[in-house]
């Protein structure tokens, strides 16, 4: 039998601050749910990014709901993007590449297929390579470390 590692849980209560009005709480716990809805539907679907929609999220909770922080902060999927950016301002390498992979095949066929209209399919292709652009240019702090790994299995060889 193979047993799991207990998932390790920071309690991350200290970060939130209430609005001192409790209408509003509400209201950030409902803004704070649609955006989450919003990311994780942006795991399916290429044209909505992810990462933004779950900071929002993660915004709404931290002045409404402990609860509801802790459990998005804890998130096994979620939370370590979060972290990642909130601490150092930076998205892991893979996920990155896969947003942008994910971009130019979704833009490259709407262009191609479904976009009849010259003006239109030049404007989606500025406006998908700026997107792309731009996600590039968010830091990875993972990269550096498969850099190092690959030129030392380089060296080792």
């Amino acid at each position: 039998m193979s047993r799991k590692k207990p998932v390790e849980r920071k309690d991350y209560s200290h970060e939130v601050r209430k609005h001192k009005f409790v209408w509003v709480q509400v209201a950030f716990v409902a803004l704070g749910t649609l955006f989450l809805l919003l990311g994780i539907a942006g795991v399916f679907l290429p044209v909505l990014p992810t990462t933004p929609f779950l900071l929002l999220a993660t915004a709404c909770y931290a002045r409404s709901s402990r609860r509801f922080y802790n459990w998005l902060m804890n998130h096994p999927s979620f939370g370590p993007l979060i972290v990642e950016w909130r601490t150092y301002r930076s998205l892991p390498w893979r996920v990155k590449m896969i947003a942008v992979t994910t971009m130019v095949l979704t833009f490259g066929s709407s262009i191609l297929f479904f976009i009849k209209d010259g003006r239109m399919q030049l404007a989606m292709a500025v406006f998908g390579l700026i997107m792309a652009i731009r996600l590039y240019r968010i830091p990875s702090r993972d990269i550096e470390d498969a850099g190092v790994e690959a030129s030392v299995k380089e060296e080792r060889t």
